[in-house]
Order: C-alpha cells, then structure tokens, then sequence
C-alpha cells in the first residue's frame, strides 16, 4: 500500500471536515464583498446560498455588488466581513496597515498571463516583447511582473505602457496595443469562443512566482470576535465550491439564475468554470480545496518585497521582510 503524500492528507481531512461544519443557533448576519461583477471566480458564494448551506449553518449572507471601493479596504473598514481579492492586494493593503488576513485561497494557482495576438510573428518569446506597447491597469504589480518575465528570457525589461482598464481587451483585438494581461478562466476562455486566437506566456514560467490569485479574506479583528461565525461560513462556503467543482453545469445554472441582468452568455459561465475545473484551479488534482500553500505565499511576498512593491502606511519601501505566515490561515478552510 502506497504512502499518503502530505497533500493527499489534508485533501482527506477537509473532505471529512465537510460533516461537522460549525451550525450556529440562529440566523447570524454575514457579508462578504465581492471584488468585480459576478463571474465563477465567485461561484462558491452564490452555489452555497442558493444550496441552503449558509442557511443549514445557521447564517444569513448578503454579497454586496461590486462597488469602487475595494474589497479590502471595505473589510478593513468594517463595512464587510470577508471581502474577495487577490495575493498582491492582500499583501500591499496589509503591509501599508490595513487589519486584513486571508482566509480561503479561491485558486490554488496563477490564473493570469502576458497575452497578445496569435499572429503576432515578432513575438515568439518574452525578450520579444522589449521595446513593445503594453495595455495595462496602472499598478506597479504589472510593471514588476512583466519586467521580471522579459529579463528572465534575457530581455532588458524596457517596454511603453498605456493605462487603458478593461479597454485594453479590445485595444488588443485592434492592434493599438502589442500585449497585455489577462485571466485566462474568464477573458482567455471569452476570447476563444469569439474566435480571436491568441498565444501567452505564463508568469510562473519566467520567474515570477505562482499564486493563489483570488482568495477570500477578512479582518483579525472580525476573526477574533466572530470565530465560530468565521468557521461557520468558511465551512459552508468551501461546500459551495466543492459542488461547482463536482457539479458544474448546475452551478453555471445557478450563478446565472442569481444574477440573471449581468450574467446572460451562459456559454462563457460553462467554458468558464469548465477551465477552472479541468485546470485544477479550484481544486488541485490532490484534491486541495481552499487551503494556502505556505511556499506560494512566501515565495510571492519575497518578490514583492525585492521589487519595492511593500510599503508602510507612510508609502515608505520596507527595508525588512514582514513575517508572511500572519498574512493568511488555513484554520477555517482546514476546519477550525
């Protein structure tokens, strides 16, 4: 009989753990914001809600809508209890003083990469992309990563940037621009089903680290208050993910059928979970649901730091690494 891998152990432990999540003895209020307009990186929330998870633990959720603020700073701020982000949101905020603290890692990998049109025969390689005009989003984290990707390839890392948002998409398909980044399980999956071919490079194939791109948090303070609320809605929610993992097709239904006005191409939702699915996004192939890999957080804090990006609340580049194991915990997504 074969040895039990570490992984292979954890994944047993929070199957099992799916039998005793925490049930509270009445409605408790619970809200979570998300960080962009409906889409499967959220499918976990609105699968537990519509399933009667929440409600069988004993909680009432509200997702708040997508707003200007972002979900961090609402977290931070006490308007939500748990909000939707990323790693590097997560690591910026906290670094500069905001309470946040992961607490259930949406993806176990890097959903993003450096893309640009499929006949582009100029760029074969990421040192091609020197010199070239990137459409981006304004932040330093792009400039960092794509620098890091085309000096990797031996490249000196000089390219024009052009802050467009989510125009960059169709600066692409129009050629104003030369590349820029994409989520591969939303925009990648979009731009296949409208025929527009394109070819990428992944950021953890050209020394950036991989990622657990989107994960929920939520603040110390909340936690410390509110510990068997916390358990009780991690819980229930990493059943909501582990459904759409096995269910897809009735998850699609679902998510769209809870926001029926900004989610009507049925098509893209399928492919799109469909990718996270067979892609291990959600769930690693050792079963891995919703637990943080302490070398991915530790390896992406440290690029973080080498590249300046880690500031204090007075804007202030840190001259010593913070202890990234406080950023984040697996207590709830283990089953606390």
């Amino acid at each position: 009989m074969s040895m039990f891998t570490r992984r292979q152990i954890i994944a047993v432990a929070m199957a099992t753990s799916f039998a005793t999540t925490p049930v509270l003895a009445q409605n408790t209020p619970v809200s979570i914001a998300l960080d962009w307009t409906p889409n499967t990186n959220h499918i976990g929330l609105f699968v537990a809600q519509a399933q009667g998870y929440y409600a069988e633990a004993g909680l009432d959720v509200t997702i708040l809508p997508y707003s200007d603020a972002a979900a961090g700073t609402l977290v931070a701020n006490r308007v939500a209890d748990f909000g939707i982000m990323g790693t590097v949101s997560l690591y910026t905020q906290r670094t500069a003083g905001a309470d946040l603290i992961a607490t259930y890692a949406v993806t176990q990998t890097e959903t993003g990469r450096v893309v640009f049109n499929a006949d582009r025969a100029d760029i074969q390689r990421p040192a091609d992309l020197d010199g070239l005009t990137y459409g981006g989003f304004g932040s330093a984290w792009e400039i960092a990563l794509i620098k890091t990707i085309i000096q990797h390839d031996g490249g000196e890392g000089a390219f024009e940037t052009v802050t467009l948002g989510t125009s960059a998409y169709e600066a692409l398909a129009n050629g104003a621009v030369d590349f820029t980044l994409e989520v591969y399980t939303w925009e990648g999956v979009k731009a296949e089903l409208e025929g527009k071919a394109q070819r990428a490079f992944r950021y953890a194939d050209f020394g950036v680290p991989d990622e657990h791109t989107t994960l929920i948090g939520s603040s110390q303070a909340y936690l410390d208050a509110n510990e068997k609320t916390a358990a009780a809605f991690i819980a229930a929610t990493r059943r909501g993910y582990a459904f759409a993992v096995d269910h897809p097709d009735t998850a699609a239904d679902i998510i769209m059928a809870a926001n029926s006005d900004m989610l009507t191409d049925r098509a893209l939702v399928v492919a799109s979970l469909q990718a996270l699915v067979e892609g291990h996004y959600l769930r690693t192939s050792e079963g891995v649901l919703g637990t943080f890999e302490p070398a991915k957080m530790e390896a992406m804090g440290a690029f973080m730091f080498a590249s300046g990006m880690l500031k204090d609340g007075n804007g202030t580049a840190l001259a010593v690494a913070p202890d990234f194991s406080t950023y984040y915990t697996n207590a709830y997504a283990a089953g606390k």
